[in-house]
Order: C-alpha cells, then sequence, then structure tokens
C-alpha cells in the first residue's frame, strides 16, 4: 500500500504564522475536513488520529495549530483581551480560502474545537456542508458544574489536596498536579499510559499555557478564564449543516454538557462511545473513525 503524501506550511495570518498540515489530496473529489484541537490552548497532536480517516476513505484532512498554540506563532505576553473566539474564527476563515476549501469543506472540533465549529456554523457558511462536534460543551457554566460532579466522585484525599491547593492559590504545586491527573485519567484519557501524541500535547502546553491560563483557567474542574460565562444554546437553532455529536461514556463533556446540541440542531445525530472518556478518538480509535467516516460520506 502506498504511503498517503502530507504536506505541511505555514499561513500567513495577521503578522503571525499559522501552521498546518494536509493529509491527502484536496484534488480529491472527497469533502475535506479540517480538524481543530481543544483547550483552548491544546495542539494538534492528540487529535491526530484522524488522520487515519484518509486512509479509510482517502478524504483529504487538515490539521493545525491554532494561533499561539504549537507550532504556530507563540504570544506569552498577550493578555486575555487578545484570546477569543473571534480571533480563532478569523484565523479559520483566513486558512479555508487560503486553502480553496471555503466553498465545500467538512468541520470537525473536539472540545474546544467544536465550541469553535458551532460558532462558525451559527453564521451559516455556505460551504460548510457537515460539521462533526466531539465532545464539547454548549454552556461553560453546565461544564463547570459536571466537572465538579464528577470530582466529587475522585478519592476523598485526591479531593482534599486538590481543595488545600485551590485555597492556598498553590495550583502549580507538583502535589495538585499529581491529584488533577487522577482526574483527567479518569474523564480525559483513560489509556494508560498516555498515548504519545497525548501526552505530547500536555507536554507542549506544560511548557507554554498562554492560551488556555487566558480562556480557560489552571484546570478543567477550575475555569476563570475569559470564556467562563460562554455559551452558545441560545445560537444553536441557527445550524444548518448536518451535524454529527460524539461524546464518551466517562467524558468530561457529561449528557448533560452535550444535549443542547442534540435538542436544538435540527437533526443533529449522536454516538456515545462506551469505552471512552473525552478522546473517542483515542480510546476507540477504529470505531471512532469509522463513525466519522461513514457519516461525512453522506455528504460526498
Amino acid at each position: 500500500m502506498n504511503a498517503i503524501a502530507s504536506k505541511e506550511a505555514f499561513l500567513p495570518f495577521r503578522e503571525y504564522r499559522t501552521w498546518y498540515r494536509v493529509t491527502g489530496s484536496l484534488d480529491s473529489c472527497k469533502l475535506p475536513l479540517v480538524v481543530a484541537h481543544g483547550g483552548p490552548g491544546c495542539t494538534h497532536d492528540y487529535v491526530d488520529s484522524f488522520k487515519g480517516i484518509t486512509e479509510i476513505d482517502g478524504r483529504p484532512l487538515i490539521h493545525y495549530d491554532q494561533l499561539g498554540n504549537g507550532n504556530s506563532t507563540r504570544m506569552p505576553e498577550k493578555g486575555p483581551d487578545f484570546w477569543t473566539p473571534d480571533l480563532f474564527l478569523e484565523e479559520l476563515d483566513a486558512l479555508l480560502n487560503h486553502l480553496g476549501i471555503q466553498d465545500r469543506h467538512a468541520f470537525l472540533g473536539q472540545s474546544w474545537g467544536g465550541m469553535l465549529g458551532a460558532e462558525h456554523a451559527v453564521r451559516r457558511p455556505k460551504g460548510l456542508k457537515a460539521l462533526v462536534i466531539a465532545n464539547s460543551p454548549a454552556n461553560m457554566h453546565t461544564w463547570v458544574a459536571e466537572a465538579n460532579r464528577l470530582r466529587k466522585g475522585l478519592p476523598q484525599d485526591v479531593q482534599d489536596t486538590l481543595l488545600k491547593h485551590e485555597k492556598a492559590g498553590t495550583i502549580t504545586d507538583p502535589e495538585y498536579i499529581t491529584a488533577s491527573r487522577v482526574f483527567y485519567d479518569r474523564h480525559v484519557c483513560r489509556v494508560s499510559p498516555w498515548p504519545p501524541e497525548v501526552a505530547r500535547t500536555f507536554a507542549i502546553m506544560d511548557e507554554d499555557n498562554t492560551v488556555y491560563r487566558n480562556m480557560n483557567g489552571p484546570t478543567e474542574f477550575h475555569v476563570i478564564g475569559t470564556m467562563k460565562d460562554w455559551t452558545i444554546e441560545d445560537r444553536l437553532h441557527l445550524i444548518e449543516a448536518p451535524t454529527l455529536l460524539i461524546s464518551g461514556k466517562y467524558d468530561e463533556a457529561t449528557p448533560l454538557v452535550v444535549r443542547p446540541y442534540v435538542d436544538k440542531i435540527r437533526g443533529c445525530e449522536w454516538v456515545l462511545f462506551e469505552n471512552s472518556s473525552h478522546m473517542p478518538h483515542v480510546e476507540e480509535k477504529a470505531l471512532c473513525l469509522g463513525k466519522v467516516s461513514s457519516f461525512l460520506s453522506r455528504f460526498d
């Protein structure tokens, strides 16, 4: 079997650079799929497995590192007012135009990427032919409430450690990070040890957490950044693109968190992965990629 070609390049965006990679050929008759990572502030690495869809059906896939992250221009000096959903929507539009797929594309966003995808879709872009929302909240207040409900299921000593450091303001303490990892191992990625591409994303975030810190906060259940009051619930009825929602049984994006997408997007289909938490594309890779591929193939 021939290896599938891929090409990496940079998109000039404002005075910065956005890294992207195309797997497969954009000349294909298949609907090209743009994959957006979560965070805000992660990297493409942990969603890299989606490129396997190209092997399944020949579909061209575009991964990119959003501005401030991974291989794209980093700006640790920028504060909360810089990092906004509008910035990342503008960057997405620039990428679509640069690749010449603004009139015909599908979009898959994981976690924060799905929030970005929903923001893209409510504008009803003519070129958006299919949308996949993976493990994403529709309202950050629901997300935080559910994260803290799940946190109450952690061993008592872990809960006590988290609370102790949050009260003391010592959330960079190794003890706090170790306690947080118990939550992540249950509700973010249940594959142990974490696959290299997942570990790589978290290592890069440890080195530069500018975007995550400003938009989200220090951890998944301690959201104090600029996105803390974000919601798209009241705008979801505007989405016209056919939509697939995916989530995991043990996901921090619980059924209550993702339910608005099902209830408010006309015809939205929902697949719940029984052996996954927040990363079905890693935890049940073959099944997840197959579901996404078969959904998208309806719109080729």
